[in-house]
């Protein structure tokens, strides 16, 4: 299937997404959103598929919503549906931060609005070092939206959370690296090969034991301790029967690099 604002390569255990709409620095529109949500179902119907890497083609990760759509002349009541859990936008952040897969974004360039929510719903975020963010909402008059209320607390806490929200201030990426924003910066020209590598990496280990971790980090920020050892405990008896389980302990056994399948 082919789309008309997005670009779609799956290889290697690996699914990348590239917001495609360069001209405009992937700025959301309707249509995008539809279609990136449509992928993301793709994603988690491709049995071969173990981690997403999301990115922007050109210069710009995101830009946030394109207002310059029509989007901007839409009734409050319209705007409202379209940023909740079942509207375009609020649904496309929900179905990124329920994939079922490991998700990274390769933040290329400006990452602002609705587009920082799109990075902050990935699990792990490698910046090039020419990347900025901004939580911009405030200096257009509107409400933080797209999860980024939700998310950039649990990251860099409510000062710093608070910081970008109430003055929408751009950071680049060695200050997002800083108040931990994003988990490592790269080289510009370096940022497709490490996304890639790194995803990789998850999609050729012990797959299932990566994501039942993912899985348990994610709960944690929800239950109590108790709750978490007994979470840990269950997750930890499905790792135990998978074939990589066996496979990690005799290559333990036998002093050599375990040969994972990812079953």
């Amino acid at each position: 299937m082919s789309y008309r604002h997005l670009l779609y390569h799956a290889a290697g255990g690996v699914a990348t997404l590239t917001l495609n709409r360069p001209e405009r620095l992937n700025a959301l529109t309707p249509a995008l959103v539809d279609e990136a949500i449509e992928a993301l179902g793709r994603v988690e119907a491709d049995p071969d598929v173990r981690v997403l890497v999301l990115t922007g083609a050109g210069r710009g990760f995101c830009s946030g919503a394109d207002l310059a759509g029509g989007q901007a002349e839409r009734s409050p009541s319209a705007w409202a549906a379209s940023l909740g859990p079942v509207g375009g936008y609020g649904r496309l952040i929900l179905a990124l931060h329920q994939c079922s897969r490991p998700t990274i974004a390769a933040v290329n360039g400006p990452c602002v609005g609705a587009g920082l929510g799109l990075a902050l719903a990935c699990d792990l975020r490698l910046a090039s070092d020419r990347a900025t963010f901004s939580a911009i909402f405030v200096r257009r008059g509107l409400m933080p939206d797209s999860g980024t209320t939700y998310f950039l607390p649990r990251l860099v806490g409510p000062d710093h959370a608070l910081r970008l929200l109430l003055t929408g201030e751009t950071v680049d990426a060695a200050e997002a690296r800083a108040i931990g924003l994003v988990t490592e910066v790269v080289p510009h020209d370096e940022l497709a090969a490490r996304a890639g590598a790194l995803a990789a990496a998850i999609a050729g280990g012990a797959y299932l034991a990566a994501r039942n971790a993912r899985q348990a980090v994610r709960r944690a920020l929800a239950q109590d301790l108790a709750t978490q050892l007994q979470t840990e405990a269950d997750l930890a008896a499905q790792c135990f029967q998978s074939a990589d389980a066996q496979e990690g302990l005799r290559a333990f056994l036998e002093k050599r690099e375990p040969r994972f399948t990812g079953r």
